[in-house]
């Protein structure tokens, strides 16, 4: 619902300034929404601001005119006074007509506003930043989000606009340079490319989100003793000592590519693998993105906002009373225990339909 604004403002005749600086999966299901604004406005400059460590993400998107890299580190007060001063005058020459800004935080507030365009699109925020809400010339209060998947959100921030789709599949599009050196990464390891291979995600940045070790190993090992496959463990820089551990640990027969690759390269991994398997982070979303069929495992987060969507795509969850609890953890404790207690039984079923589909080429 539009609440501040004409729902008729100017066609943008200078560019568009799309503002999302969420994390990795946020950008990942912003990409319906990046190919919309392209496809109705197909000779308008566009532009997405994001935070530097996602903008490989944006860089291969053939919808996007550029890449607005907003970079999070401490200066000194002279030093990023120089640094802002620079970087608005190279954002103004731009000539923004609309800017969008997807989230309700302060710094994409900031950028809209500083941008210079006059047509300033934003959802209305009711949290502590309310004087936000004065630097955007049209105000959009969607409804229902809780029970929508999250690709949709920020097309509702366009639909007063009649910008809409029935398309809400997320794309990433992989390049022949990327997927080269995907390719090395999977030779350098040892890892055959004449057999399926299944990729383990078991890592995220909340405790409250993951399974435990001991879970994924009797995975690993099942697949490995009744599947002719190659079996990979991914994740961040951080997350390649936690899955060196969990293949030591448990004698698992894995190969850690945790932090192998940029994040840039990661969708052109996800690709070249047959079945990724998760807890709810983006290697999902970039999997699902690059058309790898996925399962994922969700405790306290609601996987009818978060999950992939379309028959290729499963979800494994306790199905608890209090599942999802939308919480981190029980009561906050980071402990799920939905997640505690899923057992590698309850996982079981749905992995070994996926790897028969798999082996059948289904």
């Amino acid at each position: 619902m539009l609440i501040k604004g004409d729902p008729n403002p100017p066609p943008p005749k200078g560019a568009i300034l799309l503002i999302q600086l969420g994390d990795i999966g946020d950008v990942v299901l912003t990409m319906p929404t990046i190919r919309t604004l392209r496809d109705h406005f197909p000779k308008v400059r566009l532009y997405v601001a994001v935070r530097s460590k996602t903008k490989e993400l944006i860089e291969d998107c053939p919808w996007v005119d550029g890449v607005v890299s907003i970079e999070k580190r401490r200066r000194g007060w002279w030093e990023g006074l120089k640094y802002q001063a620079a970087f608005f005058k190279r954002l103004r020459k731009l000539r923004f007509a609309w800017a969008i800004e997807i989230r309700t935080g302060h710094r994409g507030a900031f950028l809209a506003f500083l941008s210079g365009a006059p047509i300033r699109i934003a959802q209305y925020s009711d949290e502590e930043w309310l004087w936000r809400n004065y630097l955007f010339t049209h105000l959009v209060r969607p409804t229902g989000e809780t029970e929508q998947y999250a690709a949709r959100h920020a097309l509702n921030i366009l639909s007063p606009f009649e910008i809409t789709t029935s398309d809400m599949t997320p794309t990433l599009h992989v390049s022949e340079n990327r997927r080269q050196r995907a390719a090395d990464v999977l030779f350098r390891h040892g890892i055959k490319s004449n057999q399926p291979i299944v990729c383990l995600h078991p890592f995220s940045l909340w405790a409250y989100k993951e399974w435990h070790p001991e879970k994924w190993s009797q995975m690993i090992h099942f697949i490995h003793d009744n599947y002719e496959c190659e079996i990979i463990l991914t994740g961040s820089p951080d997350d390649r000592q936690r899955a060196e551990e969990l293949i030591r640990h448990y004698h698992v027969p894995a190969h850690n590519l945790a932090g192998t690759t940029s994040i840039g390269d990661l969708p052109a991994l996800l690709e070249a693998v047959s079945l990724v398997i998760g807890v709810d982070t983006v290697a999902l979303h970039i999997a699902a993105a690059v058309g790898t069929p996925t399962i994922g495992i969700f405790g306290p987060t609601p996987s009818v906002v978060w999950a992939s969507r379309g028959a290729r795509h499963a979800v494994v969850t306790k199905a608890l009373d209090c599942q999802p609890c939308r919480r981190k953890g029980c009561d906050d404790s980071e402990k799920s225990r939905c997640l505690d207690e899923l057992t590698w039984s309850d996982i079981k079923g749905p992995v070994q339909r996926k790897l028969e589909d798999l082996l059948r080429g289904t």
